[in-house]
């Protein structure tokens, strides 16, 4: 089962907020479980078109994904998925 870790920032929104463990072979299939948990997530996660919106990041294994458009990356069992918001500014 891979665990999802999210960065505090994203609590704002989702209070409940807190890491999990779900199963599946790819970060869409991750994602999809996150979301029967935190209803209403995928929808802040990722755009209209299911991929990752451009203020979000996510990571497997400590690198960023590369499939951002239809969320293929794959995932071994135990892997650590990290979902943040990402911050810009100046």
């Amino acid at each position: 089962m891979a665990k999802i870790k999210f960065t505090a920032a994203l609590k704002r929104f989702f209070p409940d907020l807190a890491e999990i463990e779900v199963s599946g072979a790819t970060v869409a299939e991750v994602l999809a479980q996150t979301e029967l948990k935190y209803p209403g997530i995928s929808d802040y996660l990722l755009d209209e078109r299911g991929a990752v919106r451009q203020h979000m990041n996510i990571f497997v294994r400590g690198e960023l994904i590369v499939d951002r458009d239809h969320l293929q990356d794959r995932l071994e069992a135990n892997d650590e998925v990290v979902i943040f918001q990402a911050l810009s500014g100046g």
